[in-house]
């Protein structure tokens, strides 16, 4: 596994000492959200810039994948 750092205030760093939780998870979990989000918002934009441009067909098996990709997560 790969290593990220990241920096916090002190308050900060107390606070997250008060609540026992996984922080490593908790992060690892909400880059994976985002990431989610991020590929969705990619294909709706590549979606729309297919519609915009005058082709009024969606790429063949992009519905079927995409639907295919959301089950999985």
């Amino acid at each position: 596994m790969a290593t990220i750092t990241i920096k916090v205030d002190e308050n900060l760093k107390k606070t997250m000492r008060r609540i026992k939780i996984n922080w490593s998870e908790y992060i690892r979990e909400a880059i994976r959200h985002r990431i989610k989000l991020e590929e969705r918002r990619a294909a709706a934009e590549k979606l729309v810039e297919g519609l915009k441009s005058g082709k009024p067909t969606v790429p063949k098996g992009f519905i079927n994948e995409t639907l295919r990709k959301s089950r999985k997560n």
